[in-house]
């Protein structure tokens, strides 16, 4: 199994009403496992549920 580059943009809720920006680059097999990925990583950092979170892409980066 080969890990790719990923960068995964979107935003989270900071607030009551304020959502705030991110990019994160991580390392996964696919689309989808980095957007799970994501979820756990802002989650688990933020104490936030899945619907305060939102990922607008998720696009391959070019290797080396």
């Amino acid at each position: 199994m080969d890990e790719k580059k990923f960068e995964v943009k979107g935003t989270y809720r900071e607030k009551r009403d304020f959502w705030k920006p991110y990019t994160k680059v991580l390392s996964a097999p696919n689309a989808v496992q980095a957007k799970e990925r994501i979820y756990t990583i802002i989650g688990s950092k933020h104490r936030l549920a899945r619907p305060y979170i939102k990922v607008e892409s998720v696009s391959e980066m070019s290797g080396e």
